[in-house]
């Protein structure tokens, strides 16, 4: 899940089933679990909507969507996701789990996609005060379907496929 919604990591661990809407394709963090103290909204690629729906038998009936093995009262550690991503083979000079955004953000701006767009999907603090202020827009349609291209870039790389960049929609 982490490439595919590149949040913040303590925003996906402690993702709860409240917050999701697999039929929206919408996951909707609350303003008291984001950095920046306001609601974030994050779209789902539809890649990411099946691994929910994998997930949902075995921990929809909790809180969390991936709930700590050792009682299901708390979310996964950082330490848990850490470690899997040494036992999968990257070491720390690799990949983090805070690289997921990274990536993400580095690959997007390079294939194209508006720098503003990004920026939302990532929840940063507009740097402008004036800016900040007065622009609320979310831009949710081209979020989406930044997403979805994401993830299906995603994809083409994890089949191996001769990936082509693409442009982002008109």
């Amino acid at each position: 899940m982490a490439p595919l919604v590149f949040v913040r990591p303590g925003e996906l661990r402690a993702a709860e089933w409240a917050e999701i809407n697999l039929d929206a394709a919408e996951w909707r963090i609350a303003a008291d679990r984001t950095k920046m103290r306001r609601p974030h909204l994050v779209p789902l690629a539809k890649q990411a909507v099946a691994i929910l729906r994998e997930v949902e038998p075995l921990t929809g009936r909790g809180r969390y969507v991936f709930p700590s093995p050792r009682t299901s009262q708390r979310p996964l550690s950082d330490n848990a996701i850490t470690a899997a991503l040494r036992r999968i083979g990257y070491t720390a000079e690799q990949m983090s789990w805070h690289g997921f955004r990274a990536m993400a953000s580095t690959l997007l701006n390079e294939l194209g996609f508006p720098p503003d767009i990004i920026e939302l999907q990532l929840a940063h603090q507009e740097s402008n005060e004036v800016r900040a202020a007065y622009n609320r827009a979310q831009r949710l349609d081209e979020r989406r379907k930044m997403m979805q291209a994401w993830a299906d870039y995603l994809d083409g790389l994890r089949a191996g496929a001769n990936v082509v960049a693409f442009r982002p929609p008109a």
